[in-house]
């Protein structure tokens, strides 16, 4: 029998700040994977060298593992200094070293309010250009976000970043609820656009045009049942990663709390139950 097309991962950090009720949810539910994005308040990026070590120990120690680093890098403005992030960036590498994780998300920046953003394409490209060789050298694949606001927020300059690239160790996230939130119908039309380059998963759902308006899978207009379905029948195979945002959404991340990412866990499950597509 083949491998089932998505493994269950999601962001620990929604579920509580402190790392032992983290995993404890994510074993009760029987994801045996985390994106590592922060634990006790701060970035995986801030944390200090014992307690690294510390997250290291105890993840061994219930033989789970890190699919992706979650880390902010690109949520800057375009106009801000590179070397100094640049800096950031090659810890975010370090940490999916120390991880033996072979993802580190990652944005395409925020863009001026006040201004198109085909005006910073270039240094979008550029910075992204050099982001992609050093995780090439370091043996890492980026996913990109389609983040609110950011350059690669819709579609089309999702597929522009990618193809302008054009490296096998930049590919994408599918965020269904983020191109809700900017107006996207995320599927079929965000979907074909990207689906050559899409990796990874983003599980939330949320009302079409609304910000903030968060839903469980399955409970919004992100028709998430059927691109799960498509994505496997396709030959798809990878993370399907919860990030449910259903207490609270904010630039560094999102919150739901203990019950409501069961909540969002059983709700990915059933969409996954209900187009007869196997998980683990």
């Amino acid at each position: 029998m083949t491998a089932p097309p998505f493994v269950l991962t999601g962001f620990a950090d929604e579920i509580a700040s402190d790392l032992e009720t983290q995993l404890d949810v994510l074993q009760s539910l029987d994801v045996s994977y985390l994106d590592l994005r922060s634990v006790w308040g701060r970035n995986v990026l801030d944390l200090e060298p014992d307690e690294l070590s510390t997250i290291e120990r105890e993840l061994a120690a219930r033989d789970m593992a890190v699919s992706a680093i979650g880390s902010p890098i690109g949520k800057i403005d375009i106009t801000d200094p590179f070397d100094p992030h640049l800096n950031r960036f090659e810890t975010a590498l370090n940490r999916a070293a120390r991880f033996d994780a072979d993802y580190v998300r990652l944005f395409s920046y925020w863009m001026p309010d006040d201004e198109p953003p085909s005006e910073y394409r270039a240094e979008v490209m550029r910075r992204m250009q050099r982001k992609t060789e050093l995780a090439a050298d370091a043996g890492v694949t980026l996913l990109h976000e389609n983040e609110k606001d950011i350059y690669g927020e819709t579609p089309g300059r999702v597929r522009d970043l990618v193809t302008t690239v054009d490296s096998p160790r930049l590919r994408t996230v599918f965020d269904p609820a983020n191109y809700l939130e900017v107006g996207v119908e995320p599927f079929p039309d965000a979907l074909v656009q990207t689906v050559e380059s899409v990796e990874y998963l983003h599980v939330k759902d949320a009302v079409h045009g609304e910000r903030g308006a968060i839903r469980p899978a399955g409970e919004g207009d992100g028709r998430i049942p059927e691109t799960l379905a498509a994505l496997a029948a396709r030959g798809f195979t990878g993370f399907a990663s919860l990030e449910p945002h259903l207490a609270d959404a904010n630039e560094k991340g999102g919150f739901s709390g203990p019950e409501a990412f069961e909540c969002a866990a059983h709700a990915l499950q059933d969409c996954l139950d209900d187009v007869d597509v196997r998980y683990r």
